[in-house]
C-alpha cells in the first residue's frame, strides 16, 4: 500500500541543543533503515519549512502508524496522511 505523508517538524525552542542533536541522529538512522528496506521510498524537503513530504510502501494501515509512531520526532510532528491508488492512466506496469 502506497502513502503520502506530510510531516510538519515543530521542536520547542527550550528544548537542549544536544537533546535535539540526539533526537535527529537517531531520527536519520531510523528513517535511513526503513529507506534501505524499501518501505520508506521516497523523502523529500518543503523548501523553506521543516517539513518533508514522503512516500512510503507497507503493507498496512497499522504498519504505517506503527513506523510513524516510532519516529524519534513524532511528539513534535504534525503528520497528514493520505492513501494513494494506481491510476487508470498511468503508463507504468508497478509503482517502482
Amino acid at each position: 500500500m502506497l502513502f503520502q505523508v506530510r510531516m510538519d517538524v515543530n521542536i520547542p525552542r527550550d528544548l537542549p541543543v544536544d537533546q535535539v542533536d540526539q533526537i535527529k541522529a537517531t531520527e536519520k538512522s531510523y528513517s535511513q533503515d526503513l529507506q534501505q528496506q524499501g518501505k520508506w521510498r521516497h523523502i523529500w524537503r518543503i523548501t523553506g519549512q521543516y517539513s518533508n513530504i514522503s512516500i512510503f510502501d507497507v503493507e498496512s494501515n497499522e504498519e504505517l502508524h506503527n513506523i510513524l509512531q516510532g519516529l524519534p520526532l513524532y511528539p513534535y510532528m504534525t503528520i497528514e496522511v493520505v492513501a494513494l491508488n494506481r491510476h487508470p492512466s498511468s503508463i507504468r506496469d508497478d509503482d517502482r
